[in-house]
This record gives structure tokens, sequence and C-alpha cells, in this order.
């Protein structure tokens, strides 16, 4: 009942900012782009799809096995759609994709068919996914503490995928766009794993950092340049990892001069360490994620209004975050 209902406040919001929206696919040079899905051997009664970036593209379909699920929509920049939450996919404008996808228990088999760019994109992304399979490699932190995973293995493991990864993206057909996109996510993989594991191995198992044989964890990530081009700013994963990595930074500025560190818990301690370590551009793009995130929880929003106007007046580069974040708080 209440993800039914979860859903129905979602397609009011959905309503509610497509009437305010809809104007904008008029007034800019937006495409139309297509996806289509045929679901097979899918228990559940609806098959949803979920835009990543916009709220305001997804749509909702009674599940009927071998029944064209087809979807259009106006975008400028590419985005990134979930199918029931587990197949994921990308689309640039004008793309038109068809998935098909067949579950088989906990195994989804899925192929793509459609404009030569959108398929090619997507096998990039498919390519990476099957690396992470052979590798038995798990983006959930949490699941690789479950299975005790040694930081030291999966570190090396880490250094193994980006390396992988990159020549697959290398030798990909995908666009200049689609590579930036794939690539943010395998740097939120890699580089989390970096900073965030060794932390939560010794928090969770008692093994001090010092003592897991990963070498000085505080140059772990020595020599990593941020990225700042639009697909990995319009990328959430990567966005919690340039969180994470502003916290890091900032420790290990703290304890080079001596000084004691925290890392900030709340929000507003984290709006302000992001708005001081970043700027332009990437300060708007994790401003805006921190500030979308917490409002979407649905918790004392009074919290996020309070930091709005600075946001706008001070940090925000992009008009649709704010545009977005103007409807979450109405």
């Amino acid at each position: 009942m209440k993800n039914q209902n979860e859903r129905k406040a979602k397609k009011s919001l959905l309503l509610v900012l497509v009437a305010v929206f809809s104007f904008c696919g008029m007034a800019t040079a937006q495409e139309k782009t297509t996806l289509s899905a045929q679901v097979y051997g899918y228990q559940n009664e609806m098959v949803y799809f979920d835009c990543i970036q916009s709220p305001f593209i997804a749509q909702e379909f009674h599940t009927n096995p071998g029944e064209e699920h087809l979807y259009s929509f106006e975008c400028d920049n590419m985005v990134a759609l979930t199918i029931n939450g587990r197949v994921n996919v990308i689309l640039q404008p004008g793309d038109s994709l068809h998935v098909d996808i067949n579950y088989d228990g906990k195994n989804v088999k899925v192929e793509y068919s459609g404009t030569d760019r959108a398929v090619n994109n997507n096998r990039l992304m498919k390519n990476i996914e099957t690396i992470k399979r052979s590798m038995r490699y798990k983006s959930q932190l949490l699941g690789c503490i479950a299975l005790d995973v040694k930081p030291d293995k999966r570190i090396a493991d880490s250094r193994s995928l980006l390396q992988k990864a990159n020549a697959a993206i290398e030798r990909s057909s995908a666009s200049a766009e689609a590579k930036n996109y794939v690539a943010a996510l395998v740097d939120y993989d890699v580089y989390m794993s970096f900073i965030e594991y060794p932390v939560m191995y010794e928090s969770t198992r008692g093994l001090a950092v010092a003592e897991q044989g990963i070498g000085d964890y505080w140059n772990i990530a020595e020599g990593y340049v941020t990225r700042n081009d639009a697909q990995a700013l319009s990328c959430p994963e990567y966005a919690s990892f340039l969180m994470r990595y502003c916290f890091y930074m900032n420790e290990k500025a703290a304890k080079e001069n001596g000084l004691q560190y925290s890392m900030p818990n709340m929000m507003e301690g984290m709006y302000k360490e992001l708005a001081a370590f970043y700027d332009g551009e990437q300060r708007d793009f994790v401003l805006y994620i921190l500030l979308r995130n917490f409002i979407m929880n649905g918790q004392e929003i009074e919290r996020a209004d309070a930091l709005y106007k600075e946001y706008v007046e001070k940090y925000n580069v992009n008009p649709f975050h704010k545009n977005i974040i103007e409807m979450l708080l109405q």
C-alpha cells in the first residue's frame, strides 16, 4: 500500500510538472526521443519507466507479456532511465531504442534494437556490466561488507575494473556523450571504493585502516581530477562521489595541519562544506542533488527552504536545477 501511495503522489507531482514545463519543449530545440520495451517473465503488475535526471519524464504500463510498451518524450540532453528499477538505459535527444527484457529468476537478459547511436551507447553500458559480473564486482559496498571482502582485494579489483572499463570505453562505437556518462559511473564505483570502503570496513569489521594492507590511505586517490563534463554533472551517482571526495580531501587537509575533523552528517553542514570546496557547475550540481534528495525524502522540508534562497542567489548556474527544486518545494 505504501508503494502504491508513493506512486500516486509521484504521479500527481508529474502532472503538475508536465503542465508547468510543457511550454519549455516549445521554446527550446528539444527532440522527440522514444523508448519501448517488451517484457517477459515479469511477475509484478506494472512496468515502470523512470528518468534519473528529470522527474517529469516517467511512464507506467500494465504488465502484459509480449506487448510493446512505448513512450515518447522530449529532451535536450542525455538522460538515463530505469525500467522496473533494474534495467538501465541511456538516451540522447532524437534516439529511438527498443529493449527486449526476459526475466529468468534473478537473471535478466536484455537485447537492444533501434537507431545506431542508441544501440551502441547501451551496448557500452551492457559491456561494463558484463565486465563487473565476470569479476563478481559488487557496486554496493554494504554487499562487500556482508561478504567480508577485504579492503586490499576490493581496491585491487577496483583498479582492475577501471583498466578494463577504460579499454572497453576506448574501443566502443558509442557517442562521446555516452562515453562520458559511462566513465562517470565507473569512477563512482572505483573511487568511492578507494576512499569509502577502508573506513567502512574499519567501522564494521574492526580492522584499522592502517592495518588493511592498502598502502597510504591519504594518497589512494592521488592524481585524480574530478570530472566537469555535462554528462558527469547529470549523473546522480557521480554527485554522491563528489560529495564524499570533498569530505575526504577536507579531512586529509585537516590531518596535514594537525587539526581534528568531523565529517558532517547533517544537511546544513554538508551544504556549507560543499559550497566552500567546489565552484561553478560542480558546486551547482552537488548542492542541487543534496537539496533535491533532502526534499524528496519528505521530512523537515523547511530546513531545505532556508538554504534554497542562498543557493539560487549565489550558486545556481543551471536553470533546470532551480526549476525542479522550486516545484518540489511547492
